[in-house]
């Protein structure tokens, strides 16, 4: 486990399960914070805006209130982009 920094968990799995504690939703898995990774990397480098990324990851995170996990916005965000729309060069 992490030491905790001035203010909890240090930065990571930890830190990202205390504050979903603290917000009151359901912890991420390995798998649904690789998704959101990838998410921001493929509408960063997509759509040649970096700051697209962190906003496609709150959109992903209204839509996975709706029932859509990150796996399916992820595809759905290199369907929008087409096809390489998210290899950075």
């Amino acid at each position: 486990m992490s030491s905790p920094g001035p203010a909890g968990p240090a930065p990571g799995p930890d830190w990202l399960d205390a504050f979903a504690d603290a917000v009151g939703v359901a912890r991420t898995t390995a798998d649904d914070r690789a998704a959101v990774l990838d998410l921001a990397r493929v509408v960063a480098h997509g759509t040649g805006h970096r700051a697209d990324a962190p906003v496609a990851a709150y959109v992903a995170g209204l839509a996975a209130a709706a029932g859509l996990v990150p796996a399916d916005a992820l595809a759905r965000a290199e369907q929008l982009l087409g096809p390489g729309g998210g290899d950075p060069e």
